[in-house]
């Protein structure tokens, strides 16, 4: 069987596992790699590759980033940084129509600056913000769609877990990836925060007001966001400056973070053991689904995909314009199939040689494509940011989750679009600091 035909059967084989048998992403990608490279070589070289990749990946301090960020997102909920980014919030813009709702987006992307996942934000969130907006009369798939669509933006603002893990697989700059995506998570942001606004001018009582806070109150709020601005502006300033790789930010933004907590009183040793628990639990996730997709990436290319690929969509008479928007459309759709995550690494060995090989920013399309795949993270049958919301509220249900998600989405297309439009949005912060 010629090997471009085997890298055919072997993704048809990796969708077979995923949605009809339901083995986990990770083994599924490393042993349809593993099967698919000793197919096209043999049997010794497929172990000394996996052999070598794993030696490659642990005994590096590259996937060391990827606990490091998760740990210091999980010691800041665990240090109530979250329950005063919300308060914060609250006390600048609740007393508009639609105000906590406002303050829920503003919330997340202040919480995913040093959180960098939308599931954490997303449970994070949730416990905090639906039973205040219950209270206050809010609609419940208002509530609901502020929290889970703002949720995703601990995907886009840095540091981003999947950015880390995007820079690594594509072998680009960490760093330059941050800085690009906050171009992209201050666009989505904005636009998320405007259909909040836009919604309650629609719907009168959707959000209704709620009490207005003096100077004072407003000021001696921001004392809560301090800690936060701290952490974001030591990495940030850190990575920029040259003093600091991506694994030593984690390692100094996790640290920091611990000292904030004890300083406050605020982080106990149980809270500490949970922070622990969880970071273990998620960084396994993780590491084994990028290792996973590393070992099919290696099969892939030995097939000669991302080559047959390439040379294909090269060929096509049609303009590169075109073909992006072909590929972009692959990871909308896929992005709502399965993990957006799974999906990256599954797919950047075949499309990030096209982007490459068509002139394009590769720091643009991974910034972009990125935000292209948040959407898989609230969109179904997927959506594993709809379910958390749904799953941690008592009188909200799944299909009112996705409805309110639903009212979100011209943000989410509008934000592509304009990304799409104008790439400096992302650019030109990397070009100017590089």
């Amino acid at each position: 069987m010629i090997p471009e035909l085997l890298g055919l059967v072997g993704l048809v084989t990796l969708l077979f596992f995923l949605f009809i048998l339901g083995t986990p992403v990770g083994f599924s990608l490393a042993l349809i790699g593993f099967v698919g490279f000793a197919s096209i070589v043999n049997f010794t070289a497929a172990s000394n590759m996996v052999a070598s990749t794993l030696w490659a990946n642990f005994s590096g301090l590259s996937l060391t980033a990827i606990p490091l960020f998760i740990l210091m997102g999980n010691i800041a909920h665990q240090s109530g940084i979250n329950e005063k980014l919300y308060r914060a919030a609250y006390c600048w813009f609740g007393h508009i129509k639609g105000g906590m709702a406002l303050a829920t987006v503003l919330s997340c992307a202040a919480f995913s600056m040093i959180c960098g996942s939308n599931a954490a934000t997303a449970a994070t969130m949730s416990t905090i913000t639906l039973p205040q907006m219950k209270k206050y009369g809010y609609n419940p798939l208002l509530s609901a769609g502020a929290v889970a669509s703002g949720s995703t933006l601990g995907v886009v603002i840095p540091p981003s877990v999947v950015l880390i893990i995007l820079g690594l697989t594509t072998e680009q700059s960490i760093a330059r990836l941050f800085y690009g995506a906050i171009g992209a998570g201050v666009l989505l942001t904005t636009l998320l925060a405007l259909t909040v606004l836009v919604l309650c001018h629609v719907k009168k009582g959707w959000g209704p007001a709620g009490k207005k806070h003096s100077l004072k109150e407003k000021l001696s709020s921001l004392k809560g966001t301090f800690a936060m601005l701290v952490l974001f502006s030591a990495m940030m300033g850190g990575l920029y400056g040259g003093f600091f790789t991506p694994t030593e930010a984690g390692a100094a933004g996790s640290f920091m973070a611990i000292i904030i907590g004890i300083a406050g009183g605020e982080l106990k040793l149980k809270g500490f053991k949970v922070a622990i628990t969880k970071t273990l639990s998620a960084s396994c996730m993780v590491i084994l689904i990028t290792v996973g997709a590393i070992i099919f990436g290696k099969f892939l290319t030995i097939a000669g995909i991302p080559r047959f690929v390439a040379d294909t969509a090269l060929s096509l008479p049609l303009p590169p314009s075109c073909i992006i928007l072909l590929i972009f459309l692959i990871y909308i759709i896929g992005g709502a199939l399965m993990d957006a995550l799974a999906l990256l690494l599954i797919t950047l060995p075949i499309f990030f040689p096209v982007a490459v090989a068509l002139g394009l920013d590769p720091i643009w399309f991974a910034v972009v494509i990125t935000v292209i795949t948040t959407l898989g993270a609230i969109t179904p049958p997927v959506g594993a940011t709809t379910y958390v919301v749904a799953g941690l509220s008592d009188d909200i249900s799944l299909s009112q989750v996705i409805q309110g998600v639903c009212l979100f989405l011209p943000a989410f297309v509008m934000t592509i679009a304009l990304l799409i439009i104008f790439p400096g949005i992302i650019t030109w912060l990397p070009a100017m600091i590089h």
